[in-house]
């Protein structure tokens, strides 16, 4: 297979997780437990497709402290070329939330200040224009102000170059809304799906009507453990699947997890698999992603996706028979 040239940008942070030893107590001290890793919709793509063999270049913006450290070395374990927007008197962007021991959260905060500070014309210079000249896709997330969204977006139409975003939130998502014609393909939820259409499909195959209506040309909405549809505007006809993910038993960790799928779809895509076939690969790499705690797997290589596809249960078609058994 050949590797593509990816440039990445959008967010690469913190994630600080608390887990709760017990129920959570309102108003009292309540023992636990931090972990602490990087994340980030954009990132944590981009580190899977480097790990599969693609030659990645992140760009995100950075503070100038620890967790920007921290940052910069998972990208550097996962191969990636870094090209950090550093505002040195600023702190890297983090997410840190409070679980229950079964994983339900009890609050977050989200401190995404930094992300809102970039302009257009910073992610324009000629230094990056020159990389959005030799890559062949561009992936993004949703973190970004619309403005500079709207921007990549016109430029990667100008230039023919495949873009595909990760939607990272229902509130977020909406900033494509103006350029949703100019993606190849975004990765969203069914919530945040919703927030583009405005109102939730009855069915998961109405996703590409409803979609398209918008102005998508591709895209890929999942729903937990359930159907996952997908669809790509192919030059004589529109291409589409809606597969049914066979149960995974051992969930450890089901963040990245929409984020692995994305990226296992988009190796498929990139090597000129069928949709079905590029969904497929997708699956197969969110139970690998979920079957392990953090966002990525650190040991993920095309070897190892490969034997996952191998011993994998085939996805059913949706809908199922009305046995519920797969076709």
């Amino acid at each position: 297979m050949e590797m593509a040239r990816i440039l990445a940008i959008g967010g690469a942070h913190i994630d600080r997780k608390g887990w709760l030893s017990a129920p959570h107590q309102p108003g009292a001290s309540n023992p636990g437990r931090w972990e602490t890793e990087a994340g980030g919709g954009a990132f944590n793509a981009a580190r899977n497709l480097a790990r599969l063999g693609h030659q990645v270049t992140l760009v995100a913006p950075r503070g100038g402290d620890a967790a920007a450290d921290m940052v910069a070395r998972a990208a550097d374990e996962a191969g990636i070329e870094d090209c950090p927007l550093t505002f040195i008197d600023r702190a890297t962007p983090s997410y840190s939330a409070i679980l229950e021991p079964d994983g339900n959260l009890v609050t977050a905060l989200a401190d995404m200040a930094l992300y809102d500070l970039i302009p257009a014309r910073r992610l324009l210079t000629s230094r990056l224009r020159k990389r959005l000249t030799d890559a062949d896709l561009l992936l993004m997330d949703s973190n970004l102000p619309a403005s500079a969204l709207t921007a990549m977006a016109e430029v990667a139409s100008e230039r023919s170059l495949p873009l595909a975003v990760i939607a990272v939130s229902p509130a977020k998502v909406v900033r494509w809304k103006p350029s949703l014609s100019k993606i190849s393909c975004l990765a969203m939820n069914a919530a945040e799906a919703a927030a583009l259409t405005g109102a939730p499909a009855q069915s998961p195959d109405d996703w590409q009507a409803m979609l398209s209506a918008s102005g998508l040309k591709g895209g890929l909405v999942t729903a937990g453990a359930g159907p996952v549809a997908a669809f790509a505007s192919l030059p004589s006809t529109t291409a589409s699947s809606v597969l049914v993910p066979p149960p995974l038993d051992d969930v450890r960790d089901v963040v990245g997890a929409g984020d692995a799928l994305a990226s296992g779809y988009l190796d498929g895509w990139l090597a000129g698999d069928t949709i079905g076939d590029s969904l497929t690969r997708g699956i197969a790499l969110a139970r690998l992603t979920a079957s392990v705690r953090g966002p990525v797997r650190q040991d993920l290589s095309r070897e190892l996706l490969a034997q996952a596809l191998k011993t994998m249960p085939k996805p059913a078609q949706f809908p199922l028979p009305a046995s519920g058994a797969p076709a």
